[in-house]
């Protein structure tokens, strides 16, 4: 066992040596640029387009088709009579119309494309059924082409070079940026485009309960150590370990972490509902932004939105990745708020990050326009900035509060653990907790039933109560 020790340390030493004398002749004859000389290619800020042309294309069946034309011409519609070895499959069927492969043209030599005699549709060959939308562009009238097909959006553009976003964008580039765009044309955005999400991001269910909820019949422990288990684990910012530990040390009670967990998932699961359609009668002012936590060693993303007068939480979602889907669900959420929903009225304060640009075109799409406000950076550059800066920083000032009941935890073990602790937050945060002076030291949404318990664990169980009563009756109504 030493000898093979002794080895392998004498193959380390050389292998280091050998290290250092090639560091030493890459240092001597390989030029290697330095940082200044390395290029530096700035990101290509995110412009969001006005929407497409849609147009409806309707079904056709090819046997009326068949009908019409021969009470207009008195002739049958021959089928196609190839002369050459055609490659149309025999079961080819035209997605629009439905008619057989003995109408349909091979019409791009053999490459794919296919050509119906009925009612002129091309498609592909491989194509199972026919879009009834068709994009179109807004300043040409051009047709868009699909050009990538991502996870959860498709990308199309213009492909038509005199388009007249083409020729006035094209007209922007300077002398040295047009020789340059022939060489990397992928530098330049010249190109009318448009993103079609996969998604229909307005018909998402954003009031779904979390999962692995237990029963609220413990046979050990009463009613008031759930209330004391939620005090210390929402309102103290304790982690369910120190949480049994203190109720071990100081009340008495034995209790494992496992236990304080699936109480607060329990509490989650019943309180969520409650908290997500209270009538929160919200300004015309919110702010949102988006803050980081770790679950599973792994970083996901907290989005808000606040009423910026009133400071309530009207909108949430925990997601693994940074993009539109938790922002429009967070969105939605909020807006949801307002009943009924005010057009053009509600203000919406953001940083700059792209996806509120995005956002704000689909829910104006879909007739729920809003006033996008963006602040930009840290520092007040431009008038809009400045005029906005106070907004932006309420929102802030909020991260870091949520950041503070996070931290302790280190982290969440599991997608459940993170739900159930952000829907007991804002429980808290909205109903419970006891807010600056400037309210008086009291909840944001004072509920009278609540304010009569006198402490905090009887107040956690008066919310739940309130909440197990909302669920029965929306069961009966049912």
């Amino acid at each position: 066992m030493v000898s093979i020790i002794r080895y392998l340390l004498v193959l380390n030493q050389s292998l280091q040596m050998q290290i250092a004398e090639l560091l030493k002749f890459i240092s001597k004859n390989i030029h290697l640029p330095k940082e200044e000389e390395l290029p530096n290619y700035p990101y290509r800020k995110l412009v969001v387009d006005k929407p497409p042309v849609v147009v409806e294309v309707k079904l056709l069946n090819y046997k009326d088709l068949l009908n019409e034309h021969f009470a207009i011409t008195g002739k049958q519609l021959r089928p196609v009579a190839s002369r050459k070895k055609t490659s149309v499959p025999s079961n080819a069927v035209c997605t629009r119309c439905g008619a057989p492969h003995q109408y349909l043209y091979d019409n791009n030599g053999g490459r794919g494309q296919l050509l119906c005699k009925v009612c002129r549709n091309t498609f592909d060959r491989d194509e199972k059924q026919f879009k009834v939308t068709r994009l179109y562009c807004p300043y040409c009238g051009n047709k868009l082409e699909l050009k990538h097909s991502r996870v959860s959006f498709n990308v199309h553009d213009c492909q038509n070079d005199k388009c007249e976003f083409r020729r006035k964008a094209y007209a922007k580039l300077t002398a040295t940026e047009k020789e340059d765009c022939a060489l990397h044309p992928e530098k330049y955005r010249l190109r009318y485009t448009f993103r079609e999400f996969k998604t229909d991001f307005f018909k998402m269910d954003i009031y779904s309960l979390p999962k692995n909820a237990h029963t609220l019949q413990f046979r050990k422990f009463s009613p008031h150590v759930m209330g004391l288990c939620l005090t210390y684990l929402v309102n103290c910012n304790l982690s369910t370990r120190v949480t049994a530990r203190v109720l071990r040390e100081v009340h008495g009670i034995s209790i494992s972490h496992a236990h304080v967990a699936n109480m607060a998932r329990t509490a989650a699961v019943i309180v969520k509902p409650f908290v997500d359609s209270y009538d929160y009668d919200p300004s015309f002012s919110l702010v949102a932004d988006e803050t980081y936590i770790k679950t599973q060693g792994k970083r996901h993303y907290v989005w808000f939105v606040l009423d910026a007068i009133k400071k309530s939480i009207l909108g949430y979602k925990i997601s693994d990745r940074r993009d539109l889907e938790p922002c429009i669900f967070s969105l939605r959420m909020a807006f949801d708020k307002f009943r009924p929903f005010v057009k053009d009225k509600i203000q919406l304060v953001a940083d700059g990050f792209p996806v509120y640009n995005l956002a704000h075109l689909l829910f104006v799409m879909n007739q729920m326009p809003f006033k996008l406000v963006q602040v930009i950076g840290l520092t007040n550059s431009d008038p809009v900035s400045t005029e906005n800066r106070f907004i932006k920083q309420i929102i802030e000032r909020f991260n870091r509060t949520y950041k503070a009941s996070y931290r302790i935890t280190l982290g969440f073990k599991s997608d459940e653990g993170s739900d159930a602790h952000l829907a007991l937050f804002v429980a808290f945060y909205n109903f419970l907790r006891p807010h600056s002076a400037f309210h008086g030291y009291k909840p944001l949404n004072a509920i009278p039933e609540v304010q009569k318990a006198t402490n905090m664990p009887a107040k956690w169980q008066t919310l739940i109560w309130l909440a197990q009563r909302q669920l029965l009756s929306n069961q009966l109504s049912l």
